[in-house]
């Protein structure tokens, strides 16, 4: 009966709160003027990650608009957008492609299930166990696979076949001829030119949509044949319940779980690098976990995608000064009013101009200062780095994530394994006679199931001495497998009459080394001691003994 209140409690953090709003009525004009800046940023980025998944433009909107306000409402982050991403694009377009168009409800509410379940159980703090070589790996490869995503609808022709987004680049470069090509070259051209230029006018210059526009503009007038987004519908959809068969819930359970696992990853990093680089307090990341999976579920009612938190958008609502949530909510309402009101003009937007903006927005995603930074720093963070890089264009993405931390493990064990070590110590003057006969060992670092037996081979080999005193208060790690090797190395030195005393074992350590046997493998239990004084006297005394023909205790 006790644990129901606290378990109570401990849901109702995971709950908007009217807290969330507190702030709102000194900060609603910053957060006026950065929500209206973010919609008109969002809204080009909403139109081509829809068209890039294969889903739609429609489907992009729908997903910047809904997920936008329950994230923004549900979720951990103060200052968070969401909407669709180009990660979430890369993991989507191979799932429509393969599974069809009409699976994408299902899975977009799949995934967000499994994402609120991960909030719930309390996960959103495993994001930190990821090393940042592998975050910058997966994102310089997830840009990579944007930008040669975008290369076919700039050549103005259809993809590849191949699900590689670079051997689909080369199938659609293949295909490319005619004098047609250079009118969507050209327009991507003048998208790309426009959004590198205005920022150096001025900051605050959104110059995706003024290239949309002047691009949009000159292709209309100037009648030029190039695919445009095509008809938008005039208002919101009416939510509907994805309907699928066991079958099809089957097949789907895997590209379900990526998404989730992507959309976990993608919002979480978000949400922390938007906290370290605003005031406007921290983030609670279950509860973004909740929110997140509560966007893609309500994204998938209303027919939209997967949704995760946009750190591009994200950054923008920062620099314009939002300051609350509520400048999400409001650049989701500005996305409503081109729905209603616009929907015909941004149906006339050039394919290739919204292609332009996701080169660029790729492009954007690279830190060439962060690449050398972490190519520059040590070479286990330099193959980190590169093969997460590489695995995530090449395979896959949630695989470059794991093998990307598995590798990082792997050189993080070697490094803890080379701090290990066990040193042979002289025994401190003045000296005793018999002392030739005492051995003191000190066991640095870490006694790990990597270094454990080799490490304590050496001690096992020692020859000519009555006593062996092992220093363990520098020991900082001890894991099963080093306990289980320590019990036998002092088992074999025990069978070879040498006897063994423990100086200065931690706390933890020894509750650990009681249960393994340690412990109960010494002579006596007397042979614990916590200064390396009681134990040489303790030595000496063994070694008195013996000479005296008696039997040591």
């Amino acid at each position: 009966m006790t644990r129901l209140p606290s378990a109570l409690r401990s849901a109702a953090t995971l709950l908007p709160s009217w807290r969330d709003y507190r702030q709102f009525p000194k900060t609603w004009r910053q957060d006026l003027l950065a929500g209206v800046t973010v919609g008109i940023v969002a809204l080009p980025l909403a139109l081509a990650f829809g068209v890039s998944s294969g889903a739609g433009a429609e489907s992009g909107l729908i997903t910047a608009i809904i997920a936008g306000i329950v994230a923004a409402v549900f979720g951990g982050s103060n200052i968070q957008v969401s909407g669709p991403t180009g990660a979430m694009v890369v993991v989507l377009g191979p799932v429509v492609a393969t599974q069809g168009l009409g699976v994408l409800a299902v899975v977009c509410v799949m995934a967000g299930l499994i994402v609120v379940a991960a909030g719930l159980l309390r996960l959103g703090r495993t994001i930190t166990y990821i090393p940042w070589p592998v975050i910058e790996g997966f994102t310089l490869g997830i840009a990579m696979i944007i930008f040669l995503q975008q290369v076919p609808s700039a050549f103005g022709v259809p993809a590849g076949p191949s699900s590689n987004a670079f051997m689909a680049a080369v199938e659609a470069l293949q295909t490319v001829s005619g004098a047609a090509v250079w009118i969507p070259l050209l327009v991507v051209a003048v998208v790309i030119a426009v959004m590198v230029v205005a920022p150096r006018i001025h900051k605050a210059i959104p110059g995706s949509i003024i290239a949309i526009i002047i691009v949009t503009v000159g292709v209309n007038l100037a009648q030029l044949p190039v695919a445009t987004i095509g008809a938008l519908p005039d208002s919101l959809p009416a939510p509907r319940l994805p309907s699928a068969d066991w079958e099809t819930l089957t097949a789907l359970l895997g590209p379900a779980l990526t998404i989730a696992a992507l959309a976990a990853i993608e919002s979480l990093l978000s949400a922390r690098v938007a906290a370290s680089i605003s005031d406007t307090g921290p983030y609670d990341a279950d509860r973004e976990l909740v929110g997140q999976g509560l966007a893609s579920v309500a994204s998938g009612f209303f027919g939209g995608m997967p949704a995760t938190g946009a750190i591009a958008r994200t950054a923008v609502n920062i620099r314009a000064g939002g300051r609350t949530r509520m400048s999400a909510i409001i650049h989701s309402f500005v996305l409503i009013i081109v729905i209603y009101a616009a929907s015909g003009m941004v149906g006339s937007i050039p394919l290739a101009a919204l292609s332009g903006v996701l080169m660029v927005t790729a492009a954007r995603m690279i830190s060439m200062a962060t690449v050398k930074t972490i190519v520059g720093s040590t070479k286990s963070d330099a193959v980190v780095f590169i093969v997460t890089a590489l695995i995530t264009v090449s395979v896959d993405l949630i695989y470059a994530v794991g093998i990307g931390i598995a590798v990082a493990a792997f050189f993080a064990l070697r490094a803890l394994a080379n701090s290990a070590g066990v040193y042979r110590e002289e025994l401190p003057d003045p000296k005793a006679p018999g002392d030739e006969h005492i051995a003191v060992f000190r066991i640095d670092g870490a006694l790990f199931f990597g270094v454990a037996e080799r490490l304590l081979a050496r001690v096992g080999k020692i020859e000519n001495v009555a006593v062996v005193i092992l220093r363990m208060s520098q020991l900082q790690i001890l894991d099963a497998t080093g306990a289980q090797v320590m019990t036998e190395l002092v088992h074999g030195l025990e069978r070879r009459g040498i006897t063994v005393l423990i100086k200065g074992i931690r706390p933890q350590h020894l509750r650990l080394a009681t249960r393994i046997g340690v412990v109960s493998s010494l002579r006596h239990e007397n042979h614990l001691f916590d200064t390396l004084e009681d134990a040489i006297e303790h030595a000496r005394s063994h070694i008195r003994r013996a000479e005296h023909g008696l039997n040591p205790a």
